[in-house]
């Protein structure tokens, strides 16, 4: 490779000076052995990098808008094969708090906005029960911006191909709190692998943003004795962000 032949070529240029140094050192100061030559490799490195993606180099200088223009046009894993829309994201820039689930469904990829089907409605339910909503102060988002076919869990090569949008995302909205629905998204962004019982109730350290865990709505409206559990959870982040509780009817 052509930025090994860089290397070498700095590291022997580097190694040759060391010796006349020394070599110059000894005739003047009287030394009367030669030093052994320092290992230059860490330093070779930080000055000859390895070539940055082009893909990434563009991305890190992204707003959110830009990224959404590159999620709908990305073709970068084989869900944009079978996809019918790419679906960035939306929400508040500057959100309270950021919701990530695990990949669109087939309504989400029908309008290619995140959460509007049933399981949208019963998330907005749950936000506005806390004093939450996403046209005032949270953005949401998937771990993958394609959805899956037939709704399965996102491979982890096609979690890893996106990974990098979510990233700048979360690094763009700062968010005081990420609230993650479902444990696709909560092992990914704590990278483990859990199950989401023994992920949720407490908070954990997402580059120094706290992040929650709790059960991703659509897997509530096919168990609604989990509700109490998500309950708890909403509780345990409205106090943590000092947010009213909404009485019903509110």
């Amino acid at each position: 490779m052509e930025i090994d032949k860089k290397r070498a070529i700095l590291k022997h240029n580097l190694d040759s000076m060391w010796n006349f140094y020394d070599e110059v050192e000894q005739f003047v100061s009287q030394i009367d052995s030669p030093r052994e030559v320092p290992d230059f490799s860490g330093y070779v490195e930080s000055v000859i990098k390895e070539p940055k993606d082009p893909f990434l180099e563009v991305l890190d200088t992204a707003s959110i808008s830009q990224i959404a223009f590159t999620i709908k046009s990305c073709k970068r894993c084989s869900l944009s094969v079978t996809r019918t829309h790419s679906v960035p994201g939306s929400g508040v820039i500057n959100a309270k708090v950021m919701v990530v689930g695990e990949g669109p469904g087939e309504s989400e990829d029908l309008s290619g906005e995140p959460f509007v089907g049933k399981a949208g409605v019963f998330l907005d339910s749950w936000l506005h029960a806390i004093s939450l909503s996403r046209t005032e102060n949270v953005f949401i988002t998937n771990v993958v911006k394609c959805r899956p076919p037939g709704n399965r869990n996102p491979l982890p090569e096609e979690i890893e191909t996106c990974e990098v949008y979510l990233d700048r995302q979360i690094a763009l909205i700062k968010p005081e709190v990420i609230l993650c629905v479902g444990k696709v998204a909560g092992n990914h962004l704590l990278h483990k692998s859990g199950t989401l019982s023994s992920l949720r109730g407490k908070f954990y350290n997402y580059h120094s943003i706290p992040l929650l865990v709790t059960y991703h709505p659509a897997a509530v409206l096919r168990n609604l004795a989990l509700k109490r559990d998500v309950w708890n959870d909403l509780q345990l982040l409205a106090q943590f962000l000092h947010l009213q509780l909404k009485r019903k009817g509110e």
